[in-house]
């Protein structure tokens, strides 16, 4: 299932996809009412999944409000995330490699996972626009991501249960402004600056995947292929993520963490390849989509 945010004749739905993928339905057709896909995540209950499973295989003009999926505007599924997202560095093999290579310091293997956060106020929405910020780098880098978004509030997770704390999944690009990141020595500030979060298209559902998913990702700039790897090929895995960051704080209804990206960013390049403003960016993970951007002045 795939959960999606959306505006169609100016007003603002949350809805899911039809079976075929082709028309968005509002969830308020079976009597839901949430004002925001955050809402909807911290309170949806067992028997208003079965009426979403339900509605997503009923013929589109049986269903109130339905549109075509090309007539709506689609938006960040969750617009304003309620605190920043947690992300893992150097999560993939082959990207820690490219990234010592770029910085000029010698491989070593990490231990330990790369936690750090990203700010972000308002996510882009796909289609939407990544602004260059030339001002402040010339060094405008993609990152393909999977983002897991939890579901209930996460506290001391067991091995083996991490999945029931999943809501779904999507897809992130890690926008990055390289000399910004490295020359601060830390990454906040160089992954955090305004529209340097697309997010999307959708959600699609935990139990619409394997557990845990293992998903072709890639990534193209003006239709070049850059990334092309497999989720799981995860350093560090899904469950021993939620597993460890929920031992010391509580990962609240909504959290998003970005489980990094694989070889094939700008930066792995000799010489780089980094964004211009013109560029137009592709996000793709198998089973969820295609997050497509472009770059602005």
């Amino acid at each position: 299932m795939k959960l999606l945010t959306y505006v169609v004749d100016r007003k603002e739905f949350i809805g899911v996809l039809n079976s075929e993928e082709t028309w968005a339905y509002p969830i308020s057709a079976v009597g839901m009412e949430y004002r925001s896909m955050k809402d909807l995540i911290r309170e949806i209950g067992r028997s208003e999944w079965e009426m979403l499973d339900y509605i997503t295989r009923r013929d589109p003009y049986e269903v109130p409000g339905a549109a075509p999926l090309r007539d709506v505007s689609v938006l960040a599924p969750i617009k304003e995330p309620g605190q920043d997202i947690i992300c893992l560095g150097i999560n993939y093999h082959d990207h820690a490699v490219e990234s010592a290579r770029f910085e000029k310091r010698a491989f070593e293997k990490q231990e330990q996972a790369i936690y750090f956060s990203k700010r972000v106020n308002r996510a882009v929405d796909p289609e939407g626009g990544i602004e260059a910020h030339r001002d402040l780098t010339k060094q405008l880098d993609y990152e393909a991501e999977l983002a897991v978004i939890i579901g209930k509030d996460a506290r001391n997770v067991p091995k083996g249960s991490a999945k029931d704390y999943i809501f779904g999944y999507t897809i992130m690009n890690d926008v990055s402004a390289r000399e910004v990141q490295t020359g601060h020595k830390q990454w906040y500030f160089g992954k955090s600056l305004d529209n340097f979060t697309p997010l999307g298209p959708w959600i699609l559902t935990v139990d619409s995947v394997e557990y845990p998913p293992k998903l072709n990702i890639q990534s193209k700039v003006n239709g070049e292929l850059r990334q092309n790897s497999n989720t799981g090929l995860f350093i560090n895995g899904i469950e021993d993520v939620i597993c460890e960051l929920s031992k010391g704080m509580t990962l609240r209804s909504g959290t998003i963490i970005a489980t990094g990206t694989p070889a094939g960013v700008g930066m792995g390049f000799e010489p780089p390849k980094f964004l211009n403003p013109g560029d137009v960016v592709e996000c793709i993970i198998e089973g969820i989509g295609t997050l497509r951007n472009t770059i602005v002045e």
